[in-house]
This record gives structure tokens, C-alpha cells and sequence, in this order.
């Protein structure tokens, strides 16, 4: 593997540093940063303010890692699902949802995920490892390639990635140095110049990582929840053995937070284990005293695991008596699950690409 220093892998700070220990003023590494992640720069030989020896040292020294030639796949409803493969060859998957206003792209931050929810097709993987910065950051550079390439007639959304949800691949709090480096790029005024109130980070609970979080980064935090007693979060999330019910709601409560802002709290309704009208106001009650709102979501059936989806009745039934109790609460649309796109489903493509390698 190549040995260069990636410097997609760095913060701004972390490149000023760099360029110094080459023996440069600081103010170069801020000129490189406002080059690294413009549309279509690939070699530090574009950098034309920079003086042609010290590009030539950069060269020598470091590179800039990218993703090229994704495998996409298109869902009849616009969502487009792209399978990238990393330098050690393994497979992650990002997931562009489009809107008439926006773009959101569903950010992977691992490869595989350790959390084994029983109801998520990434947690047949296993986890395998961490995404490093660059990988994370380079999901929306790849994807924000496609849009710029794509003919306007095709372009649902604007021309660019416009929201981010680390909803996809992995549990984003247990790549917490390195989401949080991939934060301040994407935030970075010179980097992707990214909003924090258009980045969200979801987490299935691992509450000693969730302060960290919202101490040094103001993104908006989601909680994957679908349980709300220990007895059916153990069925569904091992997590809730090491942070129980009480534990995980606390860590909500103590969040940092501004006062504008509410912690989304996600819920799949399962057939029969957790959609009940009784879940329904166990919901509203245990989430009484925190800044919330409600994201309700139908289940996305998989091959092999043994649940099955609420029907639309229940759903709307469940809804209304959360939103009687005082709530927001919404019901996000299933995307993409004609190819295998959907919340959940986050590795039909790696298992695809591994089975091919090894036939």
C-alpha cells in the first residue's frame, strides 16, 4: 500500500503542521486546503499558487486519495446506491437520497458493523474495521462528482451533496476520532464548507462516546431506539446489555446541546414486538423530559432475518398517539429497497463482491 501521507486524512490544523515539518510557513497548509477537495483537483501540480519546488516536494512526500469508478445502482424512486472499493479491497456503500431542495447522502463509517442489531442486514458482516477520515470524506466527494457529472434533466436535487446522515454502514460513535476529523473537514470553510445543522450523527447507543460528541462537534444527534423497556431492546440491540434503557435516555438528557436544537429518536416498528398502542405511550412517557422529536420508520424485510413490517394502520395508529402526547413525530418514507438501498440493508453489495472474489 502506498505509503504517502493521505493528506484527505488530515484536518486543517493537522496540514499546517505537516507543511512546517517540510519547513513551509503555516499559511501553506491553508493554501493547500483550499485546493484539496475543489471539483476535479487530483495532482499537486494544479496547485498553482504554490511554488513549483514545494509541489514537487508534496509529490514526492504525500498524495490525494479518491474514489474512482463506484459500482451505482438506481432505484426506480431516485435513490442511487454507490458501492465503493477501498485500497485493501474491501466494499462500503453510500446512499444518495434525492429531493426537489436537497440532496442527503447516507454516510458509511465502518466496514461491517460490531453492534449485531438483530433486525440489520449489515450486522451479518461482522465488523471488520474502521474507516479512516479520507474514506468517510470521500464518499461525498465521489458523490458530489456524480451530481456535477450527471445531465441537469436527470438531477432530481441541486447539483451538489447538501445533507449528510451517518446512517450507513458501521456504528459512527465507535469511529469516534475519526468522524469527528471527518466532521471538521466536511465543516471546514476551506474543506467541503459543510453546515453542522445539516449533518446528523446516529448512534444505537454507546453512551460513553456521546458527550465527546457533543462537546467537540454541533452536529445533530440521532438515536436508533426501537425499544422502549430493556426486555425488547436486549431482543433487538445487544448495546442495551453494556447501556440499559435508563443509562442510554440519561446520556440524552446531559447532551450538549443548544437550545434551538432536538435530539431525533428513531424507531422501526416490528410486527407484533414493539408497534403496540401500549409501546406507543410507553414511548411518549420515558421520552417526556427530553428535546425531542420522533422519526417513526417501517421495517425493511431482509432475507434470512426473522422479522416482519407493520402494517400502515398500525404505523399511523402508533404515530397519532405519540403526536397526541405533545410530539413531533414523522414517518420517513422507505427509499432505494429495490436495490437493496434502505435503512437496514446496508450489505447485500459487499456479500455480492466477496462471493464473486471467491468463486
Amino acid at each position: 500500500m502506498n505509503q504517502k501521507t493521505d493528506l484527505r486524512n488530515l484536518t486543517q490544523d493537522e496540514i499546517v503542521h505537516y507543511v512546517e515539518s517540510l519547513g513551509q510557513p503555516a499559511f501553506r497548509g491553508r493554501q493547500i486546503m483550499s485546493w484539496l477537495y475543489r471539483p476535479g483537483i487530483t495532482e499537486f501540480s494544479q496547485m498553482t499558487d504554490l511554488a513549483k519546488k514545494f509541489r514537487e516536494c508534496l509529490s514526492e512526500n504525500a498524495r490525494i486519495h479518491r474514489f474512482t469508478d463506484p459500482v451505482i445502482q438506481r432505484s426506480s424512486d431516485g435513490c442511487v446506491k454507490f458501492a465503493f472499493t477501498l485500497e485493501d479491497g474491501k466494499v462500503i456503500e453510500s446512499v444518495l437520497i434525492p429531493e426537489p431542495d436537497r440532496n442527503t447522502l447516507c454516510v458509511s463509517s465502518q466496514v461491517g458493523c460490531a453492534m449485531n442489531c438483530s433486525f440489520c442486514l449489515t450486522a451479518t458482516m461482522g465488523f471488520i474495521r474502521n474507516l479512516t477520515p479520507s474514506e468517510i470524506v470521500n464518499q461525498v466527494c465521489a458523490v458530489g462528482d456524480f451530481l456535477r457529472a450527471e445531465p441537469k434533466g436527470k438531477l432530481i436535487g441541486p447539483d451538489r451533496v447538501t445533507n449528510l446522515v451517518f446512517m450507513g454502514m458501521g456504528e459512527p460513535l465507535n469511529n469516534l476520532d475519526n468522524l469527528i476529523k471527518a466532521i471538521s473537514i466536511l465543516t471546514e470553510q476551506r474543506g467541503l464548507d459543510m453546515t453542522n445543522r445539516r449533518i446528523t450523527v446516529s448512534t444505537c447507543g454507546v453512551v460513553h462516546n456521546m458527550q465527546r460528541l457533543g462537546n467537540e462537534t454541533d452536529v445533530n444527534l440521532a438515536i436508533s431506539l426501537h425499544g422502549v423497556d430493556n426486555q425488547t431492546r436486549d431482543r433487538l440491540m445487544p448495546v442495551n446489555s453494556r447501556y440499559p434503557l435508563a443509562d442510554l435516555l440519561q446520556a440524552c438528557r446531559d447532551y450538549p446541546m443548544a437550545k434551538r436544537k432536538r435530539i431525533m429518536f428513531e424507531y422501526i416498528l416490528l410486527k407484533g414486538i414493539n408497534d403496540s398502542d401500549d409501546d406507543a405511550r410507553e414511548l411518549s412517557r420515558i421520552l417526556r423530559d427530553i428535546p425531542c422529536k420522533v422519526n417513526l420508520l417501517q421495517y425493511n424485510e431482509s432475507p434470512g432475518l426473522p422479522y416482519k413490517t407493520s402494517s400502515r394502520n398500525r404505523l399511523y395508529a402508533f404515530q397519532k398517539i405519540v403526536r397526541d402526547s405533545g410530539y413531533s413525530v414523522f414517518i420517513r418514507s422507505s427509499r432505494g429497497d429495490d436495490i437493496s438501498a434502505a435503512c437496514g440493508q446496508l450489505a447485500k453489495q459487499n456479500q455480492e463482491t466477496q462471493e464473486q472474489e471467491n468463486a
